[in-house]
């Protein structure tokens, strides 16, 4: 079984964030059947069901493709209930002025950023799990 890790000081330690290839947009689906799109992640809020679709998909299915996303995997499987890796990852982002976004599905937290931002977010990353 795969050890849950829940103290804050433990999950960035541990997180070995890893840059996947491609990139990724957030979509709106609209009356569109979203589960034939295959999207990475869809998530139903009040205005609508929202997904991340990889772009070229996204492109080939004519969805706006503005604001391009790189994708970080935290590759540390942290609790459901952890405190702090969320704010730790994006507080770090957010002082090098890298915006992102958190997807924290069950079993790895997932951040995306810019494209052409991508590498310097994945340095930005490391350098912040060889700090703890």
């Amino acid at each position: 079984m795969t050890q849950v890790v829940r103290d804050a000081r433990e999950m960035v330690a541990g997180m070995t964030p890893e840059l996947k290839s491609g990139a990724y947009v957030f979509c709106a689906a609209g009356d569109r059947d979203w589960a034939a799109l295959q999207p990475l992640a869809m998530f139903r809020e009040a205005e609508g069901v929202s997904l991340i679709l990889e772009h070229d998909a996204a492109l080939a299915a004519g969805f706006p493709v503005e604001a391009p996303m790189a994708l970080i995997t935290l590759n540390v499987y942290s609790a459901l209930d952890g405190v702090g890796l969320t704010a730790a990852v994006a507080t770090a982002l957010a002082q090098a002025g890298i915006a992102c976004n958190m997807v924290a599905p069950l079993n790895h937290d997932h951040v995306f950023v810019p494209v052409e931002r991508a590498d310097e977010a994945l340095a930005v990353l490391l350098a912040l799990q060889a700090a703890a």
